[in-house]
């Protein structure tokens, strides 16, 4: 398997972008989009000036619980930036959602409460939640992270969308939104409740 199979296999369809997609992010934005891989991991990562975004990462069946994602986020943390990303809420029948926060949990990140965030998929046509993980090496505000999340947005998800999926995604603006008194359980404190019931 190659690594867009080995990601497309292991991510759900309203989540993942194109082989094309990425390989033209690759291609043209070479300068800050990468790919990092070996027979035990994919990583595709966006690094700006002030941040570094994963948009995918995945570690080996066989691989799992050895310390590989560990060692994964050890290295990106070393860049001193802070690292965004993408989870989906927690699906309880799909244990992968919940072993996936706590890994996050386990590698110091926090839940952005304040920030929504709702993407129509063009693959299924339907809304999708997914929230927002940060770890920062200097207390970033989530405002800070929120403003973060809009360029990355804007330069790597809609990139030339429209060619490659024959439409463009919803306007930035439509798609995430910032409310310091937005409603929003911290999904990861909630996991620590549940692991000691």
């Amino acid at each position: 398997m190659n690594w867009y199979e080995k990601l497309n296999k292991y991510f759900p369809i309203e989540e993942m972008k194109s082989k094309e997609h990425m390989d033209m992010l690759l291609k043209e934005k070479g300068d800050i989009y990468y790919k990092d891989e070996s027979p035990d991991h994919v990583l595709m990562f966006a690094e700006f000036d002030t941040f570094i975004f994963i948009d995918y990462v995945w570690v080996s069946t066989e691989s799992r619980g050895k310390g590989t994602g560990h060692k994964i986020m050890e290295k990106l943390k070393q860049k001193g930036k802070p690292i965004i990303l993408e989870v989906e809420p927690v699906d309880y029948d799909d244990t992968d959602t919940e072993k996936r926060l706590r890994f996050y949990q386990r590698e110091g990140f926090n839940h952005a409460q304040s920030i929504g965030y709702n993407r129509r998929s063009l693959a299924t046509n339907e809304e999708t939640s997914m929230e927002i993980l940060f770890w920062s090496p200097s207390d970033e505000s989530e405002d800070v992270i929120y403003e973060k999340m809009k360029h990355l947005y804007e330069n790597i998800h809609t990139y030339k969308d429209e060619q490659f999926y024959g439409k463009s995604y919803q306007p930035v603006d439509e798609v995430l939104t910032f409310d310091a008194d937005r409603d929003s359980e911290d999904i990861l404190k909630s996991l620590k409740k549940t692991e000691k019931v």
